[in-house]
């Protein structure tokens, strides 16, 4: 059983940054691919962004250019730098654990094993 602890969220203003992390235990983090979803009010959960066991990454296109997601597999940890923050990723931001044989199952949520409980994002303008 793999826990996830999200923490780093909070309030910043448009064109601010924040960075989040997300701390597992329990499991062997190398072993799962490890990505960032997030949820505002009324719409369903969506992807940020993943990084492989490999180290590989993606990014959803509404963040590109913007996130940087990244992964230290000594620390158990996983990391979302956000840059740039628009008032439109408000949101609560989720950590999630999959160890799916692709990346498409992760980025479509078809295989996610463990979840966070979640951080809260708000972006004034």
């Amino acid at each position: 059983q793999v826990q996830l602890v999200e923490s780093g969220g909070g309030l910043v203003q448009a064109g601010g940054t924040l960075r989040l992390s997300c701390t597992a235990s329990g499991g062997t983090f190398g072993r799962y691919h490890m990505g960032w979803f997030r949820q505002a009010p009324g719409k369903e959960r969506e992807f940020v962004g993943m990084v492989t066991r490999s180290g590989g990454t993606y990014d959803a296109e509404p963040v590109k250019g913007r996130f940087t997601i990244s992964r230290d597999n000594a620390k158990n940890m996983l990391t979302l730098q956000m840059n740039s923050l628009k008032p439109e990723d408000t949101a609560v931001y989720y950590c999630a654990a999959s160890s799916s044989a692709t990346a498409g199952a992760v980025i479509s949520k078809t295989r996610i094993d463990y979840w966070g409980q979640g951080t809260q994002v708000t972006v004034s303008s």
